[in-house]
């Protein structure tokens, strides 16, 4: 079903351009448990026996709750699941993001994504920098993401990524260990990454976009809902499918908690977008 979208490497494995995010399997604002937790459980299932290959997660989605869920619904794992989750931040007893950098706390956000996923170790693990909520800030993450590398020697995690970094911040990260991946905030609208997207491409290395349909703030745009209309599809695929055709080395994590609309994400990696449409979406930047 979703195999026209082609594949693409993540760390040494291949994986589907067309992947899954778990945070909208948690409650409302990503807090607490979901409002219906069998539903949450099939669209995982649905979604692996739908040929996804690639799920992000995190164990402060919730918090503990998106894990926890993934080892009920698809533990043992595929042998070709890739599992990536991200660490560097917290939850409180009300729900705030809170920065989690000190070495005890990197080291315990590893060993509870481990322990609540049921893994030994951990594929890819992305550092988060917490400089600004969901945008970059620049300041060294040698400190904390040395940690990382460490764990990472020891064998708990096989690959190492970087989200919502700077350029500069990626090449001391690539000082420091090869990074497989790089998982910032971009979509349709939010285009401030495209230097690096081209860099990444060149490199070899995936760049995985988080909000690729706007995330809290959903993507609304005449320009989209026009292509939409002529292709007889939805905005958010026409979205999603712009984003796939951008640059080959773009792997996609789109959320939801509905099979319905699991469905829709998964179609959208059929869809060509003629060469009109692209200049429509493109001038949606400017």
């Amino acid at each position: 079903m979703i195999d026209k979208a082609g594949t693409y490497k993540l760390g040494d494995r291949t994986v589907r351009r067309m992947g899954y995010g778990a945070m909208q399997l948690a409650g409302k604002g990503v807090f607490g448990p979901p409002r219906d937790r069998a539903e949450a459980v099939a669209v995982l299932r649905e979604a692996v026996a739908s040929g996804v290959d690639h799920i992000d997660t995190s164990d402060y989605y919730g918090p503990f709750v998106t894990n926890e869920i993934i080892k009920e619904a698809l533990h043992p794992y595929p042998r070709d699941l890739v599992i990536v989750t991200k660490i560097g931040a917290r939850r409180d007893d009300k729900g705030a993001w809170l920065p989690a950098l000190s070495p005890a706390e990197i080291r315990e956000g590893v060993e509870g994504n481990l322990r609540r996923l049921g893994l030994d170790a951990m594929e890819v693990v992305n550092y988060r920098s917490m400089g600004a909520v969901h945008g970059p800030a620049e300041g060294s993450i040698e400190a904390p993401f040395s940690v990382l590398v460490e764990l990472q020697r020891k064998g708990l995690i096989r690959h190492l990524g970087l989200s919502n970094v700077t350029p500069t911040q990626l090449a001391e990260g690539r000082r420091m260990t090869e990074i497989v991946c790089v998982q910032n905030q971009y979509n349709a609208v939010h285009r401030e990454d495209e230097a690096m997207l081209r860099a990444l491409a060149k490199d070899g290395i995936a760049y995985v976009p988080f909000f690729p349909l706007g995330g809290f703030t959903p993507l609304q745009s005449s320009a989209l809902d026009e292509v939409a209309a002529s292709l007889k599809a939805t905005p958010m695929q026409v979205a999603l499918a712009w984003l796939l055709q951008r640059s080959p080395n773009i792997l996609l994590i789109p959320g939801t908690s509905s099979r319905g609309h699991l469905r829709e994400n998964l179609a959208a990696a059929e869809l060509e977008l003629p060469a009109d449409a692209g200049k429509t979406l493109d001038a949606m930047a400017a």
